[in-house]
């Protein structure tokens, strides 16, 4: 099983799995988001966003599809996925390798959006590329948001300013209704 959890950047989609880890431990935590750091030391990335490579999203689900295969144990997704071929290119390669996914998706609005990624450090000895990488965050709240009418029927829309704990118990009981965890 996977969870997909979705999102604008600084909706919270790590601070979900962070929690979500002490509540479910035999869970892996799987960040597509190195395939795409590793992709970018080795070839170039014309759009500069590594999602648009065909590798990046192959590997990502080959990836997923082998964690599952090899290790028997559900798979924490942290993610944002919302271009609607990329969405459809993944999650069709891990549904035809007979994977269930749960697809949530941290709904936020753009003010909190703007403030959290606005709160975090990526480059603190790197002044200009810290303001590249907040502009660029920024820049894909729009695609985001106006994503969610394309993502697939199943999704899970979740508050995304509901707290950790509360979004964790959510999720918990959605994939398996009788949890107490």
């Amino acid at each position: 099983m996977i969870v997909w959890v979705n999102g604008a950047f600084g909706s919270g989609k790590s601070t979900l799995v962070d929690e979500l880890r002490p509540r479910w431990p035999e869970a892996l935590v799987y960040d597509p988001e190195m395939v795409g750091y590793v992709l970018r030391e080795i070839v170039e990335v014309p759009t500069g966003d590594f999602q648009d490579l065909p590798l990046w999203r192959r590997q990502v689900a080959n990836l997923a599809v082998g964690l599952i295969e090899e290790y028997r144990r559900p798979v924490l997704v942290p993610m944002t996925l919302v271009d609607p071929g990329h969405v459809g290119e993944i999650f069709g390669a891990l549904k035809g390798a007979g994977i269930d996914i749960h697809h949530f998706f941290l709904k936020v609005s753009r003010e909190v959006l703007e403030k959290r990624i606005d709160g975090r450090n990526h480059a603190p000895d790197d002044p200009e590329r810290e303001q590249r990488i907040r502009r660029w965050c920024k820049d894909r709240i729009g695609p985001c948001v106006a994503a969610a009418d394309t993502l697939p029927s199943d999704t899970v829309f979740l508050d995304g300013e509901l707290s950790p704990q509360e979004l964790a118990g959510l999720v918990l009981t959605r994939i398996d209704p009788g949890s107490d965890r």
